[in-house]
């Protein structure tokens, strides 16, 4: 699967579950996407790197736009 992202896309996800009883690596990567608590923004660069962290959180986090 091939992703292919444009200079100056975005995307913004917002964290909607906790990390508790959660494995380690997901909540440092709820950390990496720079999230840490319930209902936190962030809006990163839309890259291949990114949707990864996303998709290893995607039952913790939830897109909320993608520009």
């Amino acid at each position: 699967m091939a992703i292919t992202t444009e200079a100056g896309k975005t995307v913004t996800i917002v964290q909607v579950a906790s990390p508790q009883r959660r494995p380690a690596d997901q909540r440092a990567t709820l950390v990496g996407l720079g999230l840490n608590k319930l209902h936190r923004v962030s809006t990163l660069e839309d890259t291949p790197a990114v949707r990864g962290m996303i998709a290893k959180v995607q039952h913790l986090v939830r897109v909320v736009d993608e520009a």
